[in-house]
């Protein structure tokens, strides 16, 4: 996967927009203002590119303990976020598709019913 595919698959997503609130190297991916995919344009560069997701605690530490390219969300809140180590060549495209997908439902559906209605 490359930041073009990447961005290319998050902004499909219903409700998604792209935004740079911390500086303009972190590209984050937001539905409905909330954030749920997260990534440094400069690590892609250097090909060394994790993307932050959300995901289920248990589900996390099962990933985490699995895969060697998946850790502790860097400069996140470790029990609900993982850094997918997009170019270690241990994850397959489909699984890092998953991990995204899995984010964006974990967001959506903490949203208020109404907002979850609107997607």
């Amino acid at each position: 996967m490359n930041i073009e595919d990447y961005r290319n698959y998050c902004m499909k997503k219903k409700g998604v927009t792209e935004h740079f609130p911390f500086n303009n190297d972190a590209l984050v991916f937001k539905v409905c203002n909330k954030m749920f995919a997260l990534t440094s344009l400069q690590r892609w560069e250097n090909g060394e590119a994790f993307i932050n997701l959300k995901c289920d605690p248990e589900y996390a530490q099962e990933l985490r303990a699995e895969y060697d390219s998946i850790k502790p969300g860097y400069h996140m809140h470790k029990k609900q976020w993982n850094s997918v180590y997009v170019h270690s060549g241990e994850l397959s495209p489909k699984l890092i598709t998953d991990l995204i997908d899995h984010s964006y439902e974990m967001v959506v559906k903490g949203l208020p019913k109404k907002l979850r209605e609107t997607l």
